[in-house]
């Protein structure tokens, strides 16, 4: 399946800069999968080394720091002369090794000749061991699950992704390619962006097992709850997991600790919250006072949402039927938007690569995200064709946007100061306000 962060690691190569690559990700959201399949695609040879499945790999790192040297001795392990700019090296799941971690560092200042890339789902873990994390000496790019984009491009919808890549102007999506875009929208309201799940359905065509995948995603994320966190701290990263939905489920969707459970206090739970954000499981999203720059000046960091990385995870954690989720049930109505502004982080987070904030006015008025574009720009999301809008008018009547912006079912559109984005389109929202 091809991803969209493939041009990305093509620039590394290619970039004068290079230093040792670091791909950040949740676990299971395909980094090893496009790290080897960029090795096979554009070099001679890969060189795969996993610290998770061979822990033996670190006593080469233990004795010595000599990059040269420590390439000598993988090459010895896996059975051929590892080649600079030749060869792609892979350290997979090193965050089970400080010292070939702090190796990185040696390879950026005395061999940057090898090409060296390195995976870990629990790496932002090891940024709180100075000692051991090169700091300076190495590149990151951050790797979440499959967009809406990546998605239909995957299923074989090739036209689809080239059309809305090549939105460019604000004029109606035709409309047979407008329900044909909804439909696969609610089929991936369902599925999500998962990798394994995404793969499923493109070699099947159906959906019988795409709940499967996702609990046993779900499990193995638990199972990291109990292994890679304090004990002290198990219980109450579950508890904030498994929460998650209850929180998005309410009108303002506001995380509030007494929801998790009655005597419950802020302090108790940070931690658990920050594991659960560190190891890219979830999404927060803070309350801003005043939409300037910079945003992070304006931030109420005691009101904030969580958003689950993935919405297909998240119907899966509530166990929200398939039926209803393609069908748009009725019943259906009351979490729809709460999934519909999962989504929507989601796709903001993974096209621009920006910190997410919602705006509040006095409790009357909530504009759902504050995007940092060329100018500050807000977002309301919808999960119907419901045009009206309070908020987005206390917001205009505060600050008087150039823009602003709505996304919901309805076709692309302006209706005098807003700008109504489909939410099949929120890629290309820069291309559309420029």
């Amino acid at each position: 399946m091809k991803r969209d962060i493939y041009s990305k690691l093509l620039d590394w190569k290619l970039s004068p800069r290079r230093k040792p690559l670091i791909l950040k990700g949740a676990r299971q959201v395909g980094k090893t999968y496009i790290l080897t399949q960029f090795g096979e695609n554009e070099y001679e040879k890969v060189a795969y080394f996993n610290f998770e499945t061979t822990p033996s790999l670190n006593a080469f790192f233990e004795q010595n720091i000599d990059p040269h040297q420590i390439i000598t001795n993988l090459s010895f392990q896996i059975g051929f002369d590892i080649l600079s700019e030749k060869h792609l090296i892979i350290f997979d799941e090193i965050q089970n090794s400080n010292n070939a971690l702090n190796s990185l560092k040696y390879f950026n200042e005395q061999a940057n000749e090898y090409h060296i890339t390195c995976a870990g789902s629990m790496l932002g873990l090891q940024l709180n061991k100075p000692k051991s994390f090169p700091v300076g000496k190495v590149n990151f790019l951050d790797l979440f699950p499959m967009s809406f984009n990546e998605f239909i491009r995957a299923i074989g919808k090739t036209k689809l992704f080239e059309y809305i890549d090549t939105i460019r102007s604000i004029s109606p999506i035709p409309q047979p390619l407008h329900e044909e875009l909804l439909s696969l929208l609610r089929i991936y309201y369902f599925i999500g962006g998962m990798p394994e799940a995404v793969g499923e359905y493109q070699s099947t065509n159906r959906f019988d097992h795409i709940r499967d995948i996702h609990q046993e995603i779900l499990r193995s994320y638990e199972i990291d709850f109990t292994k890679h966190s304090k004990a002290t701290d198990i219980p109450k990263i579950k508890q904030v997991w498994e929460s998650i939905p209850d929180h998005l489920s309410k009108e303002n969707k506001k995380f509030i600790f007494s929801a998790i459970h009655p005597s419950a206090r802020a302090r108790e739970y940070e931690n658990a919250i920050q594991w659960l954000s560190i190891v890219g499981l979830i999404h927060k999203s803070y309350q801003i006072s005043t939409p300037k720059y910079p945003l992070s000046a304006y931030v109420n960091k005691s009101n904030f949402k969580v958003f689950m990385l993935d919405i297909g995870l998240l119907g899966a954690l509530t166990n929200l039927p398939m039926r209803v989720v393609l069908e748009d049930d009725k019943l259906f109505t009351e979490f729809k938007g709460a999934l519909i502004e999962n989504y929507v982080a989601q796709q903001l987070i993974t096209h621009f690569k920006i910190d997410l904030h919602y705006w509040t006015s006095d409790g009357k008025a909530e504009v759902d995200f504050i995007l940092p574009m060329e100018e500050i720009l807000p977002l309301e999301a919808k999960a119907g064709i419901n045009t009206k809008s309070r908020s987005l008018k206390t917001y205009n009547e505060k600050y008087s946007p150039k823009f602003m912006l709505r996304s919901t079912l309805r076709n692309l559109r302006q209706d005098g100061q807003i700008l109504n984005v489909p939410l099949y389109a929120l890629s290309q929202i820069k291309h559309l306000i420029l």
